[in-house]
């Protein structure tokens, strides 16, 4: 599955949560709302990725970052292209094959 990018270093996921009026641990507790299993995300997990010190990450599992722009979404309708963005396509993963001239 894919990892999502945070855009712009996590600040529009700040913004939103300052317009949210949440904190981190409080945005935590309301992905519970929004995950099926009412497990949600831990406040660590959201201190990284709206954090801008040395433990912030720019990537997050697709689950994650949807019940983070979920949560924020239902207090501030912010969808989650605008907090985060699929990565780019990698050439390390596209298939090669050898020119017919090497072969005889």
């Amino acid at each position: 599955m894919p990892k999502l990018h945070r855009k712009r270093d996590g600040k529009p996921l700040r913004d939103a949560m300052a317009r949210a009026g949440l904190s981190g641990p409080e945005l935590a507790e309301a992905t519970k709302e929004v995950d099926p299993a009412g497990k949600g995300v831990s406040p660590a997990t959201v201190g990284r990725i709206t954090g801008q010190g040395k433990t912030a990450r720019d990537r997050c599992e697709l689950e994650t970052a949807w019940f983070v722009a979920e949560a924020l979404h239902r207090r501030t309708n912010a969808p989650l292209q605008d907090l985060f963005a699929m990565p780019t396509p990698s050439t390390s993963t596209i298939e090669r094959s050898s020119p017919d001239a090497d072969e005889e």
